[in-house]
Order: structure tokens, then C-alpha cells, then sequence
């Protein structure tokens, strides 16, 4: 990105708010969203998260706060603000007597592309999501993966700059997922893409970067590595080791040092088999202490039986900040 676009942002969202009578959905939010990345929304049911994503594509009124998309204000500038928006819904809008090919042409017109720019700009997307193929079948003789294909080729045609997919693996098999993550992830190489997701994992292998809201309210925003870091505390190392009480104790007592450790007795519970000890250390410096580990017990001549790193997970976080409520 060169200089002059450097803090230039293609969402700005600023103290937004949207109340149903005295239900607050949205409560004064605030986030702006850079070119050309991949971003997460992760939240509980009712978090906001829906409401947040229909005011951006224009299908909401705000009671309060400002969005811009592009430099254009939403409610100011709708027509211009979401000719820079795709939107890809939970269930695509399609036309199912339609072939694939008569739709995106429908599309392109509603859209108003010009004539001359449609053939080329709907060949592009149906070669980019994979259904040139398919371009001659009914669309409601395709299979549930084609079928997102097709809602995902409608929402980049027109190259918007910013493409919004709400929940786009629901019903979708294995094979199916990777191949529409994969999508996904050449998506974010030239589009903003804001995807909406209750399945974890799948937000922590395309986005780079997760806003978690709560009860309308953004309680986290970072990368996923860096919230998985900062938010869900130090990993763990889960020991078993074979020996008597008093000398296991005596070496995690010297594992640990000048750690202002709890006492090595309090650490200690039965293993998973008789003579075994379990015992759990949070890791500053894994690599070293594994090492360590290692050569002190050899030392006591004391057997480890498992060692197991325990990392916490975007999952953890999310529970955390969320206080556990249901997705």
C-alpha cells in the first residue's frame, strides 16, 4: 500500500447505535476497517453482530452514530456507499428456475454495470468461485456447495470493496468448507471481507483480524494470534511423573525457582496410573523449560510418563469475554 493510502480506511464505524424500543442491539460502537484484509465478527445469539452487518449493507437505520464505507456515509450517501458492498446472506437470494449464467446477468443489471463491462465481469467471477462450469444449469439443480458459489460469485460481481459473508459454510461438507475458505482467503488478496461465523475454527483459519462483541458492545479487537496471547493467560505444561511424593516434589520445587511458584505439594495430584503424579506449571519460556525439565528429571532419575503443552484457544477467549453465553 503506498503513502498516501496508508490510513485510509474502507469502514469507519463510529459510537453506532440501534435500539428496538428498549432492546439495545447495538450499543455504541466503534471500529474502522483497513483494505484488503479479512475480518471476523464473533459474538453470543443476540451480541449484535447481524444488526451490525445489515446497517452496513444499507438494509438497517441506525438510531445513532455514523458508518462510512469507502468515504461515503451510509445514511447520507446510501446509493454510493453500497455500490462498495457485497453481501452474501445465510441463505443467498437465488433465483432457482434461473441457469447460473441468467442470473448473474440479472444481477449485473440490478447492479447496473455497464453493458460493455458485464459479459467480461461475470466470466471473472464465475471463473474466480468456480461455477463456469455450471453456467448453463438450473440453479436449483445444483448442489448446496455450487449454490453458495453462486450467491458468493453475485456478491463480488461489480467489484464492491467491501464483500460481507454472514455464516457461508452453514450446510456445507467437509471438502466443501476448505474449498470455500480457500475462496475466502483469494477474496481478501483484492476486497475487504467481513465474515460472520459461530464455527470457531473457521474464523481462526481465514481472518485476519476478530472483533468479538457482547451484548452489543465490542469487548475485544485484535489479531487472533495476539487476543489468543494477551487475553487467555499463559499455556499450561501438564507433567506425569513416577516417583515417591517427597522426591516429585522436591523437583518441581526446583523446576521453578525463583518463580514465587505455589508450593510443590499443592501442584501435585494422583496420576493417571498408581506411583504416577500430575502435575501442571504455567510456561513462561516453553522451549527452555522443556529442557529443563527434561534433564532435571533425568538427573532424580525420575521417569516422566507424559508431557503434554496445554495452549489455550481462540475458543477460551471468546468464552472468557463472553462470559460463556450461548452462541
Amino acid at each position: 500500500m503506498n503513502k498516501i493510502r496508508e490510513e485510509f480506511f474502507v469502514i469507519e464505524i463510529s459510537h453506532l447505535t440501534k435500539k428496538y424500543g428498549a432492546h439495545m442491539a447495538v450499543d455504541d460502537l466503534s471500529l474502522t476497517m483497513e483494505p484488503g484484509r479479512i475480518y471476523g465478527f464473533l459474538g453470543p445469539n443476540g451480541a449484535g453482530k447481524s444488526t451490525t452487518m445489515n446497517i452496513i449493507t444499507g438494509y438497517l437505520g441506525a438510531t445513532d452514530g455514523e458508518v462510512k464505507i469507502n468515504g461515503f456515509d451510509i445514511f447520507e450517501h446510501p446509493q454510493e456507499a453500497r455500490r462498495c458492498v457485497g453481501y452474501l446472506p445465510e441463505l443467498p437470494p437465488l433465483y432457482q428456475e434461473m441457469t447460473v449464467l441468467e442470473y448473474l446477468q440479472f444481477v449485473a443489471e440490478l447492479k447496473e454495470i455497464k453493458k460493455d463491462q458485464r459479459r467480461d465481469q461475470i466470466e471473472e467471477v464465475m471463473e474466480l468461485t468456480g461455477v463456469a462450469e455450471m453456467s448453463r444449469r438450473l440453479i436449483r439443480n445444483l448442489s448446496k456447495g455450487y449454490r453458495q458459489r453462486v450467491g458468493l460469485a453475485q456478491a463480488i460481481l461489480g467489484k464492491p470493496q467491501v464483500v460481507i459473508l454472514d455464516e457461508p459454510t452453514v450446510g456445507l461438507d467437509p471438502k466443501q468448507i476448505i474449498e470455500m475458505r480457500e475462496l475466502i482467503r483469494e477474496l481478501g488478496k483484492s476486497h475487504t471481507v467481513i465474515l460472520s461465523s459461530h464455527i470457531l475454527p473457521e474464523v481462526s483459519a481465514v481472518c485476519d483480524h476478530i472483533f468479538i462483541l457482547s451484548k452489543g458492545r465490542l469487548v475485544a479487537s485484535d489479531s487472533t494470534e495476539q487476543l489468543t496471547h494477551s487475553l487467555a493467560g499463559a499455556p499450561q505444561l501438564t507433567l506425569e511423573l513416577k516417583g515417591q511424593r517427597e522426591a516429585v516434589e522436591a523437583l518441581v520445587a526446583e523446576i521453578q525457582e525463583e518463580k514465587e511458584p505455589r508450593p510443590a505439594e499443592a501442584l501435585l495430584t494422583a496420576g493417571s496410573q498408581e506411583g504416577l503424579w500430575q502435575v501442571k506449571l504455567e510456561l513462561s519460556g516453553t522451549e527452555e523449560l522443556r529442557e529443563k525439565i527434561f534433564y532435571a528429571c533425568a538427573k532424580a532419575e525420575i521417569p516422566i510418563y507424559r508431557m503434554q503443552l496445554e495452549e489455550h484457544t481462540l475458543e477460551d477467549v471468546f468464552l472468557n469475554l463472553t462470559g460463556g453465553e450461548q452462541q
